[in-house]
């Protein structure tokens, strides 16, 4: 089985803004968390796949399939989750999901009533009245009650409680146990991502700055703190990105056993986050 998502030099065009020629691949049974600063490409993109948006350059294959010689059939196999409801709010859940199952052939009445009654999803009220956990939930259910291969997710736990982003990571975790399905979760909470993620895909300024697995970019970069003293010539080039003030400096190193040997225990070196590699690598570099 080839990649179920494959970007290749995608390029799209707006006023003061360019997703330019960006490519990555998203391999069957896997998380990828896609991440970015607010403007930086992440729901441009994901509006290219799902075909909301022309396509000005490069290619799009979901499945190996054209996304827009192969929109419907694509689709069918794609359950999608959005940051806002886009259902109709005066509907209840029952009334809605009698609108959307139609619409699937893989349609499961069994699996959405098992997602609704776990969510605790109440049939009789409005959606308009649900919080947006519930709408969240909601929109799950339906993503998962027609067997959908991809998910894609853009700010899913954003404006989320602790309770329920946990809940739902946990959900997504069981989910990829199923080995033909992917995710891709676009996100700026990377502490979601620290804990489901298989690769990270991060767009700064309409670019791709890495995609790769996790795995690789914790072996790749090291969180180094230290007082200026140790903020020489000799260790700027092996900087990734830094934060400098009065009393130190902290910032993102690659090859940590050459900087033991270069700081000689003047600095800590430490494991960092998500977060701190999404900061200094799409951080102004100073040399």
């Amino acid at each position: 089985m080839g990649p179920i998502l494959e970007l290749r030099d995608v390029v799209k065009n707006f006023t003061g803004f360019k997703l330019n020629g960006i490519s990555f691949t998203l391999e069957p049974g896997y998380i990828m968390g896609f991440i970015g600063a607010n403007g930086s490409g992440k729901t441009t993109t994901i509006k290219l796949i799902m075909n909301l948006l022309h396509l000005d350059m490069g290619e799009i294959k979901v499945f190996g399939l054209d996304s827009r010689r192969h929109e419907q059939e694509v689709k069918q196999r794609i359950g999608f989750v959005y940051d806002d409801n886009h259902f109709y709010e005066e509907l209840t859940i029952i009334q809605m999901t009698k609108v959307v199952a139609p619409f699937y052939k893989n349609w499961d009445w069994d699996t959405y009533n098992h997602y609704v009654h776990r969510f605790a999803l109440p049939a009789d009220k409005k959606i308009k009245t649900f919080s947006r956990g519930m709408k969240m939930k909601y929109a799950l259910a339906v993503a998962l009650a027609h067997k959908a291969e991809l998910l894609i997710m853009d700010e899913p736990t954003s404006g989320l409680d602790p309770i329920v982003r946990s809940e739902l990571l946990d959900i997504l975790s069981e989910v990829i146990q199923d080995e033909r399905c992917s995710i891709l979760f676009s996100s700026h909470i990377t502490s979601d991502l620290d804990r489901i993620a298989d690769y990270v895909t991060l767009i700064h300024q309409g670019n791709i700055v890495f995609s790769t697995s996790k795995e690789e970019l914790f072996e790749t970069y090291t969180l180094i703190k230290g007082e200026r003293s140790a903020l020489d010539a000799n260790l700027r080039p092996y900087l990734v990105g830094v934060r400098e003030n009065q009393f130190g400096f902290e910032g993102l190193v690659k090859e940590r056993e050459s900087v033991e040997r270069l700081t000689g225990g003047k600095a800590v070196l430490e494991r960092p986050t998500l977060e701190d590699i999404m900061l200094y690598c799409t951080r102004e570099k100073v040399v």
